[in-house]
Formats: structure tokens, sequence, C-alpha cells
């Protein structure tokens, strides 16, 4: 460098060189945010993926079995037990009984109780149908049914019906007498798979310019289903 350069031209030539430095630094990039909002839809989209992996798997099997549900054959298996009631306790239900004709109570915990030791079933807090003659309670459940029946001459009677392992599938899918634990999962899910689509259409979005093909794929993905529900489902 030449030493002999005017001290005004060298006090010039810094506030320039700040100025630069300053407009490079990685804040002031026209790129920076969008590499940043890029990076943050990522890390979503793959949370959101590996939310969803296994549900969704869950999902795409059970819409096909669902959908094609007449090839699937089923062949229920039906197992029914009997026991009779205690006298004490039947003594007991009688009067519930009469009680609580035409009214849909739980089981006195004693009889609860002596159900739950006697059948494969628990009924505690169950709502029962009660008649002067008998208790009924139905549980149904996801992949079968089963119901229980008390008479007040001391006959009881359990039945419970499975469809298979298929049928439980399809049960999950729809969501049918799983619980209420079963249907905050299933929204749950429904939100990681809003999350997951939305950011990968975003990221679609950012990649658009240097895929030509991305909107006509997406275009056809939204008009296919569209024409098929007018032309095809009445």
């Amino acid at each position: 460098m030449d030493s002999s350069l005017p001290s005004a031209a060298v006090s010039t030539a810094q506030p320039a060189a700040s100025a630069a430095a300053s407009a490079a630094s990685p804040g002031t990039l026209p790129g920076a945010r969008r590499a940043i909002w890029l990076k943050q839809l990522h890390t979503w989209h793959w949370i959101s993926s590996a939310i969803c992996l296994m549900a969704m798997l869950l999902f795409s099997f059970t819409g096909l079995t669902l959908n094609n549900a007449t090839l699937i054959e089923a062949k229920p298996e039906v197992t029914r037990q009997k026991a009779s009631l205690p006298e004490p306790l039947r003594v007991q239900l009688h009067a519930w009984a009469e009680e609580h004709a035409d009214a849909e109570v739980p089981l006195p915990s004693e009889l609860a109780d002596w159900t739950n030791r006697t059948f494969p079933v628990d009924v505690r807090g169950k709502r029962a149908e009660w008649t002067p003659d008998d208790a009924y309670i139905a549980l149904p459940r996801p992949g079968g049914d089963a119901w229980l029946r008390i008479a007040v001459d001391g006959g009881a009677e359990y039945e419970a019906t499975s469809r298979g392992w298929i049928s439980w599938l399809n049960d999950m899918h729809k969501g049918r007498n799983t619980g209420a634990a079963w249907s905050w999962f299933i929204d749950f899910f429904a939100i990681a798979c809003l999350v997951f689509c939305i950011t990968g259409f975003l990221i679609l979005k950012y990649h658009a310019a240097k895929r030509p093909s991305t909107w006509p794929v997406v275009g056809f993905g939204i008009v296919l289903p569209a024409v098929l529900a007018l032309l095809f489902v009445h």
C-alpha cells in the first residue's frame, strides 16, 4: 500500500468498507430470512412426519381394508358364559330392580365386584338398563360386541363376539367404541397431519422455481379428487 496516500482518502475509504461489511452481514442478506424460515419449515415438517409415521401407516392400511371390506372375510367368534348369583346378591338385585325399573344406573358395587370376578369384563361405572326382571349392560368394543344380563331369579349370562383383528383395526380407524383417550389421540394425530401437509406445501412453494413440475403435480392432486367426486359420486 502506498503510504503517500492523503489522510483524507484513507478516512473516506474506512467508512465505505464498514458500510460494505454491514451490507454483507447475514442479517441483511436478501436470502438470509428466507433461509431461516425454510430451515424452520423443514424442522416442523420432519417433527410432524415423525409423529404421524406409525399412525399414518395404520390409517392408510385400514383405509384399504375399509374400502375393500366386502373382499375380506370375517368369521365372528362368539363366547358365552353363565353363572348363578349368590343368594344375598340375588336379594339385593331384586330390590334394585324394583327401585330402578326403567332407569339406567350402574350395578351396585357388591354386584359389580361379583360380576368382575365371575366374567372377563369390568362393569364398574357402566350404565345398566333396569327392568323389574333383570339388568342388562351393553358392552360394545372395537372389533366386536358384548353384553351382560343378570336376571332377578339369579341367572347371569355373558356373551362376547369377536370379528377378528381386521375388524378391530377398522373400528380403531373410525374411533368406534374406542373411548376418550383414543378420540383425543385421533384429534392430536389430525393436527400433526395438518402441520405436516401445510409445511410440505410451503416447502414446495420455496423450491417451485427450480422444479417446474411442482405446480402441475399439485394441481393434479387437487383436481383429480374433485373431478371424481363431482362426476362419479352420487
